[in-house]
């Protein structure tokens, strides 16, 4: 399972990579569910791993058991250690991160990006003219 898991892992970066690659200016996003057993080292490396290759957009979220059938949760992450992951994120280079318990891939994405964006522009310095 380790081994599978790990391949699946590296073709999901390999993908995310080759989307970046394709054509100038692509803007990728990836997620991450926490609760799972995973440890903060794990989490670090996925963010280390998600920004080398050039991701942008980052959201975190808490995963949520849908049946019985499914994985357990093994731990319900604190909103202070969703705060915490969202500013290491930013602080390691992701355009927008988005990091909560309720936070899903899709979670106002794009709205949420937009909003950066133009904050982003607004703080910048205009450029002189000539």
């Amino acid at each position: 399972m380790e081994v599978w898991a790990m391949a699946q892992y590296e073709q999901s970066l390999s993908v995310l990579k080759h989307a970046k690659n394709c054509k100038e200016g692509m803007i990728t996003k990836s997620s991450i569910m926490l609760g799972l057993g995973e440890t903060d080292e794990e989490v670090r490396q996925a963010m280390t791993d998600l920004r080398a290759i050039g991701v942008d957009i980052l959201t975190l979220g808490q995963y949520l058991q849908p049946t019985d059938k499914h994985l357990t949760v093994r731990e319900y992450v604190t909103p202070e250690k969703f705060q915490f992951w969202k500013e290491y994120g930013e602080s390691i280079g992701f355009r927008y991160v988005a990091s909560g318990p309720l936070v899903r891939s899709s979670y106002r994405a794009g709205e949420l990006f937009v909003e950066n964006l133009v904050r982003n522009q607004k703080a910048r310095p205009a450029a002189s003219s000539s």
